[in-house]
């Protein structure tokens, strides 16, 4: 089963990276606000580079000058399973210590900004 990580990340502003596990790399969202387990809310996603798997663990301080350079924890991580992938669309369970169920990236029509949401049980 594949994995998943949130990382908290205290850069020039607090926002949350979301990474999935899909073909031997970790795709990377940077979400502006904490993610949310209720359905009525939606959460802008913007795509950003991929990252090698070994970054799934990664807690500590990326240094100033550097790209993403602050603090970064782990805010939520664990198994991932997607139940559809189309183009534009993602759709997945995820088994975290906070974030449990289906959840969905839906690309917006500008191509690189998605919605990050809990899907309705």
């Amino acid at each position: 089963m594949a994995i998943f990580v949130i990382h908290e990340h205290h850069a020039s502003h607090l926002h949350y990276d979301l990474r999935l596990e899909m073909d031997g790399t970790l795709r990377s969202w940077a979400v502006p606000k904490e993610p949310s387990a209720d359905p009525a809310v939606k959460r802008l996603a913007v795509a950003v580079e991929d990252h090698p798997l070994s970054y799934a663990n990664f807690e500590g301080t990326i240094p100033e000058g550097s790209y993403g350079a602050g603090e970064v924890k782990i805010w939520d991580g664990g198994k991932l399973e997607i139940t559809d992938r189309k183009e534009g669309k993602l759709v997945f369970i995820l088994h975290g210590r906070k974030l449990n169920g289906a959840f969905a990236l839906v690309r917006l029509k500008d191509g690189k900004n998605w919605l990050f949401f809990k899907k309705k049980e």
